[in-house]
């Protein structure tokens, strides 16, 4: 089922050509029949922006406040497992990009690049964990994570189970410890991705590396994975902010109630996702459910919208339902695929560029002026 990239089509485009089937195909899919990543883009065309004129939109300032950050666009990089595997700038070519544009940025648990090496990069990114099941792991992790100054973790809850993906099952991705012949045959046909892969070393998962013997990325990953505790309950989430005294977040609310024990935990903020369609199928859109978390939440924390998102409109559209900012997860992973750290920058800029277009056009001059319109700048189509 193939949904439209929007502002991030020639980078997706070029990302299928650099990859290998078994990364492209893991970028690209979702869970199940992907009905969910269908659902994700279609929600958006059920919104306008009305146009307004007869106003001086000569300055827009697209600048925002979250999770105790300003950025200059209202977006930050979703955290994306096995990023690094895709482009040798790995994570922390991500992360400086997003330095470099003014916007967030966090780090997937199975990352390539350790928290540690994307911190000391210059950055300033979330780190994002799982609660596993030795607890002690998952506290070292966080010991880890204030020793290098990340400022804030986002603890994902969406993952107690994984779901069937039908193009990783088809691939072999994460269940074979080392490729089988028809897997490197794919790889010998991108000999450049091959050559930046193989020019760092051999990869490993940088943030977990440390807690398994086992040999290689897939390996490595299938042995963790099994450690994330499927136990996790309000218990959990308690402990957790007992546990870690920086900011808060937690990411894969889809209900108003779990919204509301979230902030009842502790949580500084909520990332409202269904993990990009990666997990429940069917499920409703992440747009669909925002007006309802925001009115659970009421104002006690900053609230990210992920999933779906690929034009300015819609950073637009999420804000006026009530969002802080949104976040983007394959858009950034087909940049960096498509041309390292200079494709995520290019691909910001494209979005940024976007939003102030829309903002203009719609006669509002910040966030704040579209926060105040909310849902009067926008139309039911």
């Amino acid at each position: 089922m193939a949904c439209d990239d929007g502002a991030f089509a020639s980078f997706a485009a070029r990302s299928r050509r650099c990859l290998p089937r078994l990364f492209a195909d893991y970028v690209d899919g979702g869970a199940h029949g992907e009905w969910t990543m269908a659902r994700n883009r279609s929600a958006f065309r059920q919104w306008g922006i009305v146009p307004r004129g007869l106003r001086d939109v000569s300055r827009v300032n697209t600048a925002v406040s979250c999770f105790g950050q300003t950025w200059k666009t209202p977006l930050m990089l979703a955290p994306v497992g096995f990023a690094g595997m895709l482009h040798s700038d790995r994570e922390v070519g991500g992360a400086r990009a997003a330095a470099q544009c003014g916007v967030g940025m966090a780090i997937s648990t199975f990352s390539i690049d350790s928290m540690e090496d994307v911190a000391a990069a210059g950055a300033a990114p979330f780190a994002q964990i799982y609660v596993f099941r030795d607890r002690a792991l998952t506290r070292d992790m966080l010991a880890r994570a204030a020793a290098c100054g990340i400022p804030g973790i986002i603890v994902t809850v969406d993952t107690a189970i994984t779901p069937v993906r039908e193009r990783d099952a088809r691939n072999g991705f994460r269940h074979l410890s080392r490729p089988t012949v028809m897997q490197m045959a794919s790889l010998l046909r991108h000999p450049r991705w091959l050559a930046g892969v193989a020019a760092r070393g051999v990869p490993r998962i940088g943030n977990l590396a440390g807690y398994t013997t086992a040999r290689g990325v897939m390996a490595q990953a299938r042995e963790m994975a099994a450690q994330i505790d499927p136990r996790l309950d309000r218990a959990g989430l308690e402990w957790l902010r007992q546990e870690w005294k920086g900011r808060l977040i937690v990411k894969g609310v889809m209900h108003p109630q779990d919204a509301a024990i979230a902030m009842a935990c502790g949580a500084d903020g909520l990332i409202v996702s269904n993990h990009g369609g990666r997990q429940m199928d069917p499920a409703p859109a992440t747009l669909d459910v925002l007006p309802q978390i925001v009115e659970a939440v009421a104002g006690r924390g900053d609230i990210v919208l992920d999933s779906g998102i690929r034009r300015g409109g819609d950073v637009v559209t999420a804000l006026a339902l009530g969002a802080t900012a949104v976040s983007i997860g394959r858009p950034w992973a087909w940049a960096l695929a498509a041309g390292g750290q200079r494709a995520v920058v290019a691909a910001i800029n494209v979005l940024s560029q976007e939003v102030t277009d829309v903002l203009g056009l719609a006669g509002l001059t910040d966030i704040p002026a579209l926060r105040a319109q909310g849902t009067d700048a926008l139309w039911k189509m």
